[in-house]
């Protein structure tokens, strides 16, 4: 697509005409956000527009709503025709459709995670309660043995611990791999929990505030949003040494909103072309549930990063 420097559709090729569904005269002079379902991607795509009019290249992804109803995922990348006198004349917009790499990429990533809830069940209820049993027969030997004065009484007592232990890893292993249980609650239950961990782990505040019950039953929407969280903690907790975290749950008019809030010392003024591994992580993750991430600075100090997500009613 072609676009005015303030938005409105000059060109709208055929392949544009093919996937919408919406013919050139009928998008025609048409502002380029009105054409997002969803609010705020609406409004990135005008913030997108504002940068490019300062000169820089950017690129995004967002749902692109068809005439039948349905969503097209598009990946966008967006460059200006600069004009030395009257600064940028148009901007020129290329997108290309990869729902169906997206939906294969989240089939693939849903079989991942059914495998991996499969496997850490299995460690819960086969392993672990194999382990719990041994540990209560070695505690009865280990009574035996003591009550007896036997020499071997210290040696059960060592086995005792050993197979304790082993039942402790098992559990951290399981909800490792299943950090999100099924249900409507678990992703509030998992980041209450994982608040409670990070106070105990790293001595650092983190609260957990959800005003409202934020009930979602898909579990890879669940699973995703809570991998999200963990990894702004992690990245907070080692690059910005904060003194307080919050993680925020709440419902916006779209859906719901994951934020993550921090006062340690931030993300960079100017964002780097290259963002770190957790970040392209995160984004990743948010693209998979439908919606972007969103990073900013916090004043005086700190980061917030949102994760906006689809609810059902």
């Amino acid at each position: 697509m072609v676009l005015s420097p303030s938005g409105n559709v000059i060109r709208f090729n055929r392949m544009c005409e093919r996937i919408s569904g919406y013919s050139f005269d009928e998008v025609r002079g048409k502002q380029f956000w009105d054409l997002f379902p969803v609010a705020e991607e609406a409004e990135s795509v005008r913030a997108l527009l504002q940068d490019l009019r300062a000169g820089e290249a950017r690129t995004c992804e967002s749902d692109w709503t068809t005439r039948d109803g349905s969503r097209r995922r598009i990946a966008w990348s967006n460059t200006v025709l600069p004009e030395a006198t009257w600064g940028p004349t148009h901007v020129i917009t290329t997108g290309i459709d990869i729902t169906e790499r997206k939906r294969m990429e989240s089939a693939l990533l849903e079989i991942s995670g059914r495998e991996q809830r499969q496997i850490g069940q299995d460690l819960h209820d086969g392993l672990g309660q194999h382990l719990t049993g041994i540990a209560f027969m070695s505690k009865v030997l280990e009574q035996q043995l003591t009550e007896s004065e036997a020499a071997q009484a210290p040696h059960a007592a060592k086995i005792v611990r050993l197979v304790n232990d082993a039942i402790h890893r098992t559990r951290q292993l399981a909800r490792g791999l299943i950090p999100v249980f099924s249900g409507a609650h678990g992703l509030m239950a998992a980041l209450q929990q994982w608040a409670a961990e990070v106070e105990d782990l790293f001595h650092v505040p983190c609260r957990f505030d959800c005003a409202d019950p934020i009930l979602i039953t898909d579990v890879t929407v669940a699973t995703h949003l809570f991998h999200v969280a963990q990894e702004a903690v992690n990245n907070a907790i080692k690059h910005g040494r904060p003194e307080h975290i919050v993680l925020t749950l709440s419902r916006t008019r779209d859906g719901g909103s994951l934020r993550i809030e921090d006062d340690g010392t931030g993300i960079a003024e100017v964002p780097s072309t290259q963002p770190g591994l957790g970040l392209r992580i995160m984004s990743y993750r948010a693209s998979m549930i439908g919606r972007s991430l969103e990073v900013h600075r916090r004043l005086p100090r700190g980061t917030a990063i949102c994760c906006r997500f689809p609810l059902e009613r």
